[in-house]
C-alpha cells in the first residue's frame, strides 16, 4: 500500500513539535555554555540587514530569526524523514 499523506500529523509537527525542537536546541546551546553571539549570530545578520535598510529592529528580531533558523532545519529534516520512511519498503 503506498505511503498516505497524513495532513493532520504533518500540521502537529509544523506547528508544535518543530518550534518546540528550535528553541530547546538554541537553549541547549546556550545552557552547554555556547557564546551568546554564537548562537544568535543568524539573527544578529538578519537584524544588521534590517538597520542597513533603515529600520531599526529591537533584539527580539535577532532571537525570533534565530530560532525561525532553527525551525526551518528542523522542518527540513522531518520532510526529508518523511519522504525517506515513505519510500522504504514494508513487509
Amino acid at each position: 500500500m503506498p505511503g498516505r499523506a497524513r495532513p493532520i500529523y504533518r500540521a502537529a509537527f509544523f506547528l508544535v513539535l518543530a518550534p518546540v525542537a528550535a528553541a530547546v536546541i538554541v537553549s541547549v546551546l546556550l545552557l552547554f555554555g555556547l557564546n551568546p553571539h554564537a548562537v544568535f549570530a543568524p539573527g544578529f545578520a538578519v537584524k544588521s540587514l534590517l538597520q542597513r535598510w533603515g529600520i531599526h529592529a529591537p533584539n527580539a528580531v535577532g532571537v525570533i530569526s534565530t530560532v525561525a533558523l532553527w525551525w526551518a532545519i528542523v522542518a527540513t529534516i522531518g520532510i526529508a524523514w518523511e519522504r525517506r520512511s515513505s519510500r522504504a519498503p514494508r513487509s
